[in-house]
């Protein structure tokens, strides 16, 4: 029987985990990597890493696990797959099944046979037409080109300042990087706040850990030209008129999916420009499949198309494609919860799921959020806070978003909540996870889990919660001062005089409560807002005030750790 003759358009990740599971799913197909680039493989997403001095060693960028080199060689000898680099697939004939190549060296052609073919041609940067953007100094981070070039201009040093533009999560990564390498950081973000995959509260605390590490961030801003002096960017010019100085600007306001060979040649394009796939990662054309940052996936949550240009997703894409092409579509990739993470110095930042805000403009359904705030681990054992924010639907109590933030091993928390999420599962089973514990690594009830119980306690009445950002409303409204919120701080007189939020607060240790109701507002409908470091103590604070006949009792959720405004110190 005549082997079946597998191409595969581009070689990166997607591209390369599809033919390595077609062979490993058959072993006597014909198989060929077509790859613009002179590299395979690449590790994209340690590029920032690269050009932030974490490692030295370039080819480590471009290894596989045992050290092995993933180029052309690495590819025959060790899995039968012909990769041919430097050669771009300009057409795609359908009805003749073959593709035009073009060698990018000499420009000679050739036309190639497939059985099956699958598009991996990736996502290209979004460079919109801004006056000066072809000036020297302006570079993005997509290719390992651009990694070599920043890290050029680092190791040189080059460059003393730096505008980001974007502040999602490559320009969150690309600002770490540049920061360490001694460069003055600017961060333009057209937002009102930094990684919109974030709501706004998390956001801001993240923004607040930049801004302490001496980067400048500047939102609800977009850059509206580029000036430079001969030939060479000199500054970034803002819509407000503003000028930064800068001898470099990295473009990081997302990518496109780069789909222009599929649509050339008749494949179905969705509406946000990624080429549309089913469950089997199958074009238009059952022949044609397509993998990565080129395609639209499902939300399992919204059940809407979405663009989700992350690594891991492109591998797991791959694989179903490269599976699927030489095994009769036995493997499928339902979609996405969109789960990601970043580093961002010493905090990460992670989500997975919908956002509340995502939640609410979707329309289906009817949400309940709560914030906690507290350890990943003992304190004997180096604890360092998480902050995070629990998504709900009300009707069956199902986990549908899930973020964190802080200098805690966020990971871990996402990576919890995601698989929640694409089990199904309600608050009333989160209660009772039994997840791993020993106090090197977690609490005995675990931060996600404590997550849950203070969400079922909410549910169940058992708590009223309010949020930092309704508390700030509430003491700043010059409107309704005469029913001003009486504000408890639960803690100690030693932690009110290390930190305290200063904005009017009553200091009644927890302790010394239950003799000290007199100093609480006598009219037991005034509104009392119970809080401390993490609203532990707020929490039983208000059990006290509800037994004792106050009725409108509210515990701040998160507590000071989770305030993202001003505090007195």
């Amino acid at each position: 029987m005549k082997p079946k003759k597998l191409i595969v358009i581009g070689g990166s990740a997607a591209g390369a985990k599809a033919a390595a599971r077609a062979r490993r799913i058959n072993q006597t197909a014909d198989i060929t990597i077509i790859q613009k680039d002179p590299y395979l493989s690449m590790a994209s997403c340690g590029y920032p890493y690269y050009v932030g001095d974490v490692f030295d060693d370039r080819n480590m960028l471009l290894c596989a696990p045992t050290g092995a080199m993933r180029d052309p060689d690495f590819f025959m000898q060790t899995k039968d797959i012909k990769a041919r680099t430097e050669v771009e697939v300009t057409s795609i004939n359908r009805e003749k099944h073959t593709v035009t190549c073009r060698h990018v060296v000499n420009g000679k052609e050739e036309i190639l046979e497939y059985d099956k073919l699958i598009l991996a041609t990736g996502a290209k940067s979004k460079m919109p037409p801004i006056p000066g953007i072809e000036l020297e100094g302006i570079s993005t981070l997509l290719s390992i080109q651009d990694a070599d070039y920043l890290r050029a201009l680092v190791d040189e040093e080059k460059v003393q300042k730096a505008v980001i533009v974007g502040g999602g999560l490559i320009g969150i990564e690309t600002c770490e990087a540049l920061q360490l390498a001694g460069v003055e950081v600017t961060i333009v973000e057209c937002l009102p706040q930094l990684l919109s995959f974030l709501d706004w509260e998390l956001a801001k605390i993240v923004e607040n850990h930049v801004l302490s590490k001496s980067v400048h961030v500047i939102l609800n801003n977009g850059v509206s030209a580029f000036v430079g002096e001969n030939g060479h960017l000199t500054g970034v010019k803002l819509q407000d008129g503003e000028e930064i100085p800068c001898e470099l600007a990295v473009m990081a306001i997302g990518v496109t999916p780069n789909s222009r060979l599929a649509s050339d040649s008749g494949l179905e394009v969705g509406k946000l420009g990624g080429i549309s796939v089913n469950l089997k990662m199958q074009t238009s054309d059952p022949n044609i499949y397509a993998a990565g940052d080129c395609v639209e996936v499902k939300n399992l949550l919204s059940g809407e198309n979405v663009l989700a240009p992350f690594g891991d997703l492109a591998n797991l894409q791959g694989r179903v494609a490269g599976e699927n092409a030489v095994n009769g579509n036995s493997a499928i990739f339902p979609g996405t919860v969109q789960s990601g993470i970043c580093k961002i110095f010493e905090f990460s930042a992670g989500s997975t799921g919908l956002s509340e805000k995502l939640a609410r403009a979707l329309g289906m359904f009817e949400i309940e959020t709560v914030m906690n705030a507290s350890p990943d681990k003992p304190g004997f054992m180096g604890a360092k806070m998480l902050i995070s924010k629990m998504v709900v639907n009300k009707g069956d109590q199902r986990l549908i978003g899930y973020q964190c933030v802080g200098p805690g091993d966020v990971s871990k928390q996402v990576a919890v909540a995601a698989m929640a999420i694409q089990g199904k599962l309600a608050v009333h089973d989160l209660v009772n996870s039994d997840l791993p514990y020993a106090p090197p690594f977690s609490l005995a009830i675990d931060h996600f889990i404590a997550s849950a119980h203070i969400m079922q306690n909410k549910l169940s009445g058992r708590m009223v919660g309010i949020s930092c950002q309704k508390v700030w409303g509430k003491v700043n409204d010059k409107k309704n001062n005469a029913d001003r919120p009486f504000l408890l701080d639960a803690r100690s007189p030693q932690e009110y005089k290390q930190l305290r939020l200063g904005v009017g607060e009553t200091l009644i240790p927890l302790g010394a409560l239950r003799n000290r109701l007199q100093e609480l507002p006598q009219d037991k409908e005034h509104e009392i807002i119970c809080f401390c470091k993490i609203s532990l103590r707020g929490y039983e604070a208000a059990l006290i005030l509800m037994a004792a006949g106050w009725k409108n009792v509210k515990v701040m959720e998160g507590g000071i750790m989770a305030w993202p405004f001003a505090r007195e110190k």
